[in-house]
């Protein structure tokens, strides 16, 4: 059944439909209809609630840029309310060697370099939200067929009702269907690793540090988390592997998980016990070739597909919506069409030119650490020591990654 979150304001054509409702379309969808526009939200199924006594696997290194996104959308505040452990501290270093590459709130004058964040209560706080907004939604509905027109979209959905809008937007994940229907191409990159991921409990305080180890098999992530009420040092582990070995890893008992676990991150905190069930996710990177066409524009996973070291998925996908909101301001402001072909073709070039530089240094990253070729293992821990000891490199770095 569809329903509407809100009475509609009429049923004219809207200003944009959005394709999926997930972290990314949704904030979408609050924040085009903070600027006044007339939104429709399009999505498949509607997100079981979040609830404390449950812990999302997937979490996100939460950026302070999209947390000034979400307060604005009048969503941060319930988030950290609910659930969200700052850090204050990175380090990464090298199996093979080296000095540590480290990043501290205290040197960048800043309270914290981010958030851990689950992607269900993020997920949960923005239906809320919606809830209470002018979005309409359109649920369970799925798009069947898009018609393009000069100054306008029809998407046709799957049970025969009809979305004209100003612009359409695929916010529906890498396999996109809207992205497809528009034509727009991707060139994809499988990694042939898997992301295995799991809670466990430390022996030692995680100290507000995000963690990141560089294995010849990849990289090992210790997330700093929130107490529960029986474990005190708590993390959210990612670890990546070759397909083979993760698929090995994940077959493990909790013992022997534990043990190696343990052994690959160096016993930093100690000893380690599995918290929850663990599992593994396949890593490819994909990229649109264009982020817009006509007018149907790709966001979030619809657009950029990277690989999860840096945990930056998210936040490159709320960078296209703030940056897609700025744009839609700055033309109020100037009383132009914030539509107009030539707005939405810059805000495409300029989010693909960050996405695509982002992609690759990802992906040059995960080359260059996960492998033990000599010349490469020889390098890459003084490369890090030399960036963490070189003050304008270390700020820059954090300051890229923060969306600064």
């Amino acid at each position: 059944m569809n329903r509407r979150l809100t009475t509609a304001r009429g049923r004219g054509r809207a200003d944009a439909a959005i394709v999926g409702g997930g972290v990314v379309g949704a904030a979408c969808a609050l924040a085009l209809a903070r600027h006044g526009l007339q939104v429709t939200l399009i999505e498949g199924a509607e997100p079981p609630a979040w609830r404390a006594q449950t812990h999302d696997l997937r979490v996100y290194a939460f950026a302070p840029d999209n947390a000034s996104l979400l307060d604005r959308i009048g969503v941060w505040a319930q988030v950290r309310e609910a659930r969200a452990q700052p850090y204050r501290r990175m380090r990464v270093w090298d199996a093979a060697g080296g000095e540590e590459l480290r990043f501290d709130a205290d040197a960048m004058a800043a309270p914290q370099l981010g958030w851990i964040v689950e992607h269900g209560l993020l997920q949960d706080r923005l239906w809320a939200a919606l809830r209470h907004s002018d979005v309409v939604l359109r649920c369970p509905s799925k798009v069947a067929d898009l018609i393009q027109e000069t100054d306008g979209v029809t998407l046709v959905l799957d049970d025969g009702l009809r979305v004209d809008a100003r612009i359409a937007i695929a916010a529906d994940g890498g396999n996109s269907t809207l992205r497809a229907l528009a034509g727009i191409g991707t060139d994809e990159h499988d990694y042939a690793q898997r992301g295995v991921v799991a809670y466990v409990a430390t022996e030692r305080p995680h100290e507000d540090t995000a963690w990141q180890r560089f294995l010849p098999t990849g990289p090992l992530a210790f997330l700093p988390c929130l107490p529960r009420p029986d474990t005190a040092h708590v993390c959210s582990i990612v670890w990546t592997l070759p397909e083979a070995e993760a698929l090995r890893v994940l077959a493990l008992d909790d013992e022997a998980f534990a043990n190696e676990l343990g052994r690959a991150f160096a016993s930093r905190l100690g000893e380690v016990r599995p918290l929850s069930p663990r599992t593994g996710f396949p890593l490819r990177s994909r990229l649109a070739q264009n982020f817009v066409s006509g007018r149907v524009l790709a966001i979030g996973d619809a657009a950029h597909v990277v690989h999860p070291l840096a945990g930056q998925g998210v936040n490159l996908g709320l960078r296209d919506v703030d940056a897609l909101s700025d744009s839609v301001a700055d033309a109020q402001r100037k009383r132009v069409d914030w539509s107009a072909p030539h707005r939405l073709a810059r805000w495409a070039r300029a989010r693909r030119s960050d996405s695509v530089a982002s992609a690759q240094a990802f992906t040059a990253i995960n080359r260059a650490f996960s492998n033990d070729h000599l010349v490469a293992t020889l390098l890459r821990g003084h490369a890090l020591g030399l960036a963490g000891k070189l003050a304008p490199l270390n700020r820059a770095l954090w300051r890229h990654a923060a969306g600064m």
